[in-house]
């Protein structure tokens, strides 16, 4: 299993570590009107899975917006971020992000997300930060466990690995 800690506090992931090649596992989010959505939901599509503590945090927000504004004009992707935040306040944060096409999915209800990719955190019951690129096929091409939870992600490497899937 991946190793991370947040604020430099070791934590406990709960699920399963999700590696390369390996076929997507399937979840059910909520979306911010609270109807569910599942990774089917974007079948065909390139997926950049973007997991994060809370958007209402300073490096989530960044990491949120880096990933719509860099991969929104990329054709066939979608960017997923997901968080253990309330869907009332995902939908507070995008209406105050000025992103247009900014998808952000709620897994407070099961943690079938957190779950199913090895990212809640036992100890906080927070999704761990942490970077999945999910290709056309369901295959997973590209995984990043953020081995500090208050820290950024690779973006470059990530944005890469969505450009080159298919």
């Amino acid at each position: 299993m991946a190793s991370v800690t947040f604020k430099n506090n070791p934590v406990t992931l709960i699920g399963q570590e999700v590696k390369v090649g390996e076929k997507a596992p399937s979840f059910t989010v909520l979306a911010n009107d609270l109807s569910p959505v599942t990774l089917e939901a974007s079948a065909g599509k390139v997926r950049l899975i973007s997991a994060v503590p809370s958007v209402d945090t300073g490096i989530c927000d960044a990491q949120t917006r880096r990933f719509n504004e860099e991969l929104s004009n990329v054709e066939n992707v979608e960017v997923l971020t997901i968080s253990m935040d309330l869907p009332f306040a995902q939908k507070r944060w995008c209406a105050a992000s000025g992103l247009e096409n900014v998808h952000t999915y709620s897994d407070h209800r099961d943690a079938s997300f957190g779950e199913a990719f090895g990212v809640l955190m036992q100890e906080l019951r927070l999704l761990a930060r942490a970077v999945f690129v999910v290709d056309s096929n369901d295959v997973v091409t590209y995984v990043e466990y953020v081995a500090e939870g208050t820290t950024h992600p690779n973006y470059e490497a990530a944005i890469e690995a969505v450009k080159a899937a298919k």
